[in-house]
């Protein structure tokens, strides 16, 4: 009976254990779902001639601080530019003159989006698109230009 009651016990404690590691696992990826954010949030386009190597899930920060997430990127047939979608929460509003950029934390470290707001009174709406934009900065190209220009 002592023997019952000791794997009972133990049994209990390795699924809690599983629990904690998936529940932990799944907030450092990130994941909603286990009731994350439950703000509402609207969506912003932003088109960048080169995205590097940013992805899906990938944060959109203001001074630091996470603010949205990016949840599409796709290549626009005709102008063979990135569009980038981004989900905003809803408690941010940006105006019409916010700049774009695509950072890297670190040396190589994942890439985010930075927006930082303009001085315009008008807001964009949701929908909208940001215009001004800076692309991704390739490390290989910054590689290969100090190359060329160590060369002459």
């Amino acid at each position: 009976m002592k023997r019952l009651t000791l794997d009972f016990t133990v049994g209990i404690f390795i699924l809690i254990g599983i629990a904690c590691i998936t529940f932990l696992s799944l907030r450092v990826a990130n994941s909603d779902s286990f009731g994350g954010s439950s703000n509402k949030s609207y969506t912003l386009n932003a088109t960048f001639s080169n995205i590097g190597s940013l992805k899906v899930s990938a944060p959109v920060k203001v001074s630091g601080f996470v603010i949205g997430r990016v949840t599409n990127i796709t290549l626009n047939p005709n102008t063979y530019q990135a569009i980038v979608t981004l989900d905003i929460n809803d408690n941010y509003k940006f105006t019409t003159d916010t700049s774009a950029q695509i950072l890297t934390t670190g040396l190589l470290g994942e890439q985010y989006i930075a927006l930082q707001s303009g001085a315009d009174d008008s807001y964009l709406k949701p929908g909208g698109t940001i215009t001004l934009t800076s692309s991704a900065l390739v490390l290989e190209d910054l590689i290969g230009k100090f190359m060329t220009n160590m060369g002459k």
